[in-house]
């Protein structure tokens, strides 16, 4: 009979199982020990990790985890990130760029000639993106590239897109 204790108890030890009814009592003089066959139950018989993945466990790594091995594609030293650095505006938030007041002004004097400026450039933005609507007030808008859709919204408000180097 053994008697399940959790808690203070059991760590204090005040409940211990005796010996007399352990599980290696019934086992001893069985030449496995209740493993099966003599040579199994040895502790990496598979070898650790992932030994094997090309050899002896190759079906394995074959049906489930094709394409481990091997190489693909070009080698490209000296990977640097400063080529590909991009960050993208939405034609919704270019309008934030420039301060609520500025706005108001060339919405207010629109008869004037004057156009507002907006250097996306200069505020940290290299691409204009064309998600969400512009206010049907012509603007300029500087960035090193636009999307297709951005200017074509961009020109439909009567405003025109600057490409920056």
């Amino acid at each position: 009979y053994q008697r399940r204790v959790h808690g203070e108890q059991a760590r204090e030890g005040l409940f211990k199982m005796t010996v007399r009814l352990r599980k290696t009592r019934k086992l001893r003089g069985k030449t496995t020990f209740g493993h099966g066959r003599i040579i199994k139950n040895r502790k990496h018989s598979g070898g650790r990790g992932n030994a094997g993945g090309q050899h002896h466990h190759r079906i394995n790594f074959d049906k489930y985890h094709p394409g481990y091995f091997g190489k693909v594609g070009m080698r490209h030293f000296h990977l640097t990130q400063q080529k590909y650095f991009c960050p993208t505006v939405n034609l919704d938030k270019v309008w934030s760029l420039v301060t609520e007041q500025a706005r108001e002004h060339y919405a207010k004097n629109q008869n004037e000639k004057k156009i507002p400026v907006i250097d996306c450039v200069k505020a940290g933005y290299y691409k204009v993106l064309g998600k969400g609507l512009l206010p049907k007030q012509p603007v300029i808008v500087k960035a090193k590239f636009f999307s297709r859709i951005a200017e074509e919204k961009i020109k439909a408000v009567g405003g025109a897109c600057v490409t920056v180097a």
